[in-house]
C-alpha cells in the first residue's frame, strides 16, 4: 500500500489477522477456541499413558494409508456428501479408521491419526471450506475419541495390551458399546453446539440432520471394530478387509448420492453441475437445428441481509419461494437450476433475445411480491419479506457457441444489472460472449 507518497509495509501478522475464523460471532469463537484448547489438554493428560513401540508405528500407517486411500477413492462422493449435509453435522466414513485407531493405538499416535485424516481430508476435498471448521472437528473427534478410551482404560486398565485384543466377553462388549456412544455422542453433541450457536433461531432438530448421517457413524464404528480385532489378531488379512469397506462405501452410497447431487435439496431445483449437464445437450440440439437458446442468470439483491437480520430460517424460505416462482414463470422444458449461494439459472430453448428479456422481466416482476408467513419475521422486524432480484440475459448463438460462454455473457450483463442499480434486467451485446 502507498500513503503519500511512503510505501506501507504490511504487518506481519495481517495473514493472521485475515483468517476466516476470527469473522466468527464471539460466542461462537470463545466455543470454537475453548474446544479446540480443551481437545489438546486431553490429549497431552494421556501422552505418556502408553508407550509408543514398532508395532504401534505399523498399525498406524496401516490406518493412515487406508485414509488417504479412502479418500482418494471418494473424492467426488464426500465432496457432495458435506454439500448435501451442509448446516448439520456431517458424518463420513473416515470414524472407520478412527475408532480403530481408538482400539490400537496410544494417544499420540491416534492425535496423529486424526491430523492426517483431517488434514488430507482439506487438502484434496474440502479446501472450499474454512480450514477452522476442520479443526474444530478434529479437535471433537480427539474428544470423542478421548471419552471412548476413558470408558475402555476402565475395563481394560493394562496399558501395554491394545483394547482389540482384551475383547473377550460380555463386560468387553458393552465397554465397547459405551465407548462407541461416547466417541459419537461427544463428537454429535460438540458438532451440534456450534451449529445452534451460530444460527439460534434453527429447530433443534432440522440441526441433527438425517437419521442416515447417524447411521454411518454407527457403521463406521462397528466396522472400525472389526478392522482393528483383525489388524492385531490376523493383520494379513486387513487388506482383503479394507477393500471390502471401501467396496461397499463406494457400491452403496455412490450411486444414492450421485441421484441427489441432481437435485438441491433446500429449493428443489437442479444442481449447477445437472444443469450445466442438461445445458449441454440442449445446447448442441439447438446447434444441430439452428435454433436460439436463452440463458438467464439471476441473483437476488442484498440476500445476506435477510440471513442478517431474520434468520437462517428465513433465508431458505425466499430461496425457496424463488425458486417456486421460477418454476411457475417458465415452461415444463425449460431448465431452473439453483447455481449457488442466491444465484439461480434458467435456460430456455428455442428462445431469441426478445422472448428471453420478456421472460426474464416477468420473472424479475414476480420476485418482488412480498412473502408472507416467513419464519422469523417476529423476531425484531415485522412484515411480509420484501426482495428483489436482478438479472443478466444472454443468447446462442449471438453471445456464445458454448455453455461457458453462455453463462460468462449472462454473468457479465448480470453484474452491469447490480451496478445500474439492482432491481434490473440486462442482455448481453450480440456479438459478445462476455
Amino acid at each position: 500500500m502507498v500513503a503519500g507518497g511512503r510505501r506501507l509495509r504490511a504487518s506481519p501478522l495481517g495473514w493472521w489477522r485475515g483468517w476466516s475464523l476470527w469473522r466468527l460471532p464471539r460466542v461462537v469463537l470463545v466455543y470454537v477456541l475453548a474446544v479446540e484448547v480443551v481437545a489438546v489438554a486431553a490429549v497431552a493428560s494421556v501422552a505418556t499413558l502408553t508407550p509408543v513401540t514398532g508395532r504401534h508405528w505399523v498399525w498406524f500407517a496401516v490406518l493412515a494409508g487406508a485414509a488417504v486411500v479412502h479418500f482418494e477413492a471418494a473424492r467426488g462422493l464426500e465432496r457432495v456428501r458435506e454439500v448435501a449435509a451442509e448446516g448439520s453435522p456431517y458424518a463420513h466414513p473416515q470414524s472407520i479408521w478412527l475408532f480403530a485407531g481408538v482400539l490400537v493405538l496410544p494417544p499420540p499416535l491416534l492425535a496423529c491419526l486424526v491430523a492426517v485424516s483431517y488434514g488430507y481430508g482439506w487438502l484434496r476435498i474440502y479446501r472450499r471450506s474454512p480450514l477452522h471448521r476442520k479443526v474444530f472437528s478434529a479437535a471433537t473427534v480427539l474428544l470423542g475419541s478421548w471419552s471412548a478410551g476413558a470408558i475402555l482404560l476402565v475395563v481394560h486398565p493394562d496399558p501395554a495390551l491394545p483394547h482389540a485384543a482384551q475383547l473377550t466377553g460380555p463386560v468387553d462388549l458393552g465397554a465397547l458399546v459405551a465407548a462407541g456412544v461416547a466417541y459419537w455422542l461427544v463428537n454429535l453433541a460438540l458438532v451440534v453446539g456450534a451449529i445452534l450457536l451460530s444460527t439460534p433461531v434453527r429447530p433443534g432438530r432440522d440441526v441433527l440432520g438425517p437419521l442416515s448421517q447417524q447411521l454411518v457413524i454407527a457403521a463406521s464404528i462397528g466396522l472400525g471394530t472389526g478392522l482393528a480385532v483383525v489388524l492385531v489378531t490376523a493383520p494379513w488379512v486387513v487388506p482383503v478387509l479394507v477393500v471390502t469397506m471401501l467396496g461397499m462405501h463406494l457400491g452403496l452410497l455412490l450411486p444414492v448420492y450421485r441421484t441427489a447431487a441432481r437435485v438441491d435439496g433446500k429449493t428443489g431445483t437442479l444442481t449447477s453441475v445437472a444443469w450445466t449437464e442438461r445445458a449441454a445437450a440442449e445446447l448442441a440440439r439447438s446447434a444441430a437445428t439452428n435454433v436460439p437458446m436463452a440463458v438467464l442468470l439471476l441473483d437476488l439483491d442484498h440476500f445476506s441481509e435477510i440471513n442478517n437480520t431474520r434468520g437462517h430460517l428465513a433465508g431458505d424460505h425466499a430461496l425457496r419461494a424463488v425458486a417456486d416462482e421460477l418454476r411457475r414463470q417458465v415452461r415444463d422444458g425449460d431448465l431452473v437450476g439453483r447455481w449457488g449461494g442466491e444465484e439461480f439459472v434458467v435456460l430456455l430453448p428455442g428462445t431469441d433475445p426478445a422472448d428471453a428479456r420478456q421472460v426474464a422481466e416477468r420473472i424479475r416482476a414476480a420476485v418482488r411480491v412480498p412473502l408472507t408467513d416467513v419464519p422469523g419475521a417476529g423476531v425484531g422486524v415485522g412484515g411480509a419479506l420484501r426482495i428483489t432480484a436482478s438479472l443478466g440475459v444472454a443468447v446462442f448463438p449471438v453471445n456464445g457457441g458454448t455453455v461457458d460462454e453462455l453463462l460468462l455473457a449472462a454473468d457479465t450483463a448480470l453484474y452491469r444489472a447490480k451496478n445500474n442499480g439492482r432491481d434490473r434486467v440486462e442482455t448481453a451485446p450480440s456479438g459478445t460472449a462476455g
